[in-house]
């Protein structure tokens, strides 16, 4: 008798807004000055342009506390935090004024 497969958890639209999200270098920016602002460093210290597309998807997953963005639409505590976060990131871009 075969063992029944587990597929893996499919993301919908939270999970390709996450997608987007990573891939959007003013997002990739937000994470780069609001390290420096958490650890007190300087711009030399990390520089505009640190955070690639890999370690914006690590570091919402992380934030999230899961392992795939998939995830965000079948996790309601997941998604919650990814909404929140991504208002946060939307009121700093809002406070930009074409900064970026």
């Amino acid at each position: 008798m075969s063992q029944p497969t587990t597929s893996p958890t499919k993301g919908g639209a939270v999970a390709r807004q996450a997608v987007m999200l990573c891939q959007d270098r003013a997002f990739r920016l937000y994470l780069d000055r609001r390290r420096r602002a958490k650890h007190n460093m300087t711009e030399f210290q990390l520089p505009d342009g640190t955070h690639n597309e890999e370690d914006a998807r690590d570091w919402l997953c992380a934030a999230c506390k899961i392992q795939s963005r998939a995830e965000l639409d079948h996790n309601p505590h997941a998604s919650g935090t990814f909404h929140a976060i991504r208002k946060r990131y939307q009121r700093w871009l809002l406070n930009q004024e074409g900064n970026v």
